[in-house]
């Protein structure tokens, strides 16, 4: 069987803020079509990572490359036109904007007609069809005209997904999907990014091992900065090194 196509991937980046290097020249290889898992505790450096691979943060040396393209030093803004899509660890949504707006929003900032909040009624209703598809698809159809502040918690999360697809990416990043849900959040969550995979690429930061074992084709374990152990998620808890450093008895 043929081996999947990187559709992103990173040579000797790295990353140091006033002497301290936060990414340590790290070579990561996403094979298209697969969830990646970046796990590792705080001040591993799975976020300043995140920031790089889209453009929040300027690398201190090194590559990345998406779809065969370099995108280096991009900003965020030419990085989603390429087709990379990414979610936030804080919520970051308009209080009084009912879900489908927000996803039309989104819809609308994928086309022409710039990203203006004061356009016609009737300009939006013609992204209505898909918002409302796209709500549907991430369990939210029945809370379309919910204003964001009503949501709870878990249904913010998924609203933050449907606005991530509306830019139809080829490549989702999630940052700690699950963060702050109860159990029930956590399996709904999960579930989901099991559906919205299907014809993308995801690589997601995530704590809890469960939806990584659940989710992940590969995990790379990050250690101050450096890559320490990556694989199927089996091969990479049993790793002593990662027990040691990481997973635990518990997990182990």
């Amino acid at each position: 069987m043929r081996e999947a196509r990187a559709i992103l991937a990173t040579h000797r980046l790295s990353k140091e803020f006033q002497g301290f290097r936060a990414v340590n020249e790290v070579d990561l290889s996403v094979a298209e079509g697969t969830v990646h898992a970046l796990v590792g505790p705080n001040g591993a450096g799975k976020t300043t990572l995140f920031n790089l691979l889209t453009g929040f943060l300027k690398p201190s040396g090194g590559r990345i490359t998406f779809a065969g393209r370099e995108v280096t030093g991009q900003p965020p803004e030419r990085i989603v036109r390429l087709g990379v899509a990414r979610s936030f660890q804080v919520t970051s949504l308009f209080p009084q904007m009912t879900a489908r707006e927000h996803v039309e929003l989104a819809l609308q900032s994928g086309t022409g007609l710039g990203r203006s909040f004061w356009r016609s009624e009737k300009l939006m209703r013609r992204f209505s069809g898909r918002a409302r598809e796209l709500l549907d698809e991430v369990g939210l159809a029945e809370l379309a005209e919910q204003p964001a502040d009503s949501l709870p918690y878990g249904r913010k999360r998924a609203l933050e997904l449907a606005i991530a697809l509306a830019l139809d990416p080829r490549l989702l990043l999630l940052d700690e999907p699950t963060a702050g849900m109860g159990l029930e959040d956590v399996d709904r969550t999960a579930a989901l990014i099991a559906r919205i995979r299907e014809g993308r690429t995801v690589v997601m930061v995530e704590h809890n091992m469960s939806v990584v074992a659940s989710l992940a084709d590969t995990v790379t374990v990050l250690q101050r900065g450096e890559v320490l152990a990556e694989g199927p998620y089996e091969q990479v808890k049993a790793d002593p090194q990662v027990i040691e450093a990481y997973l635990g008895a518990d997990v182990a």
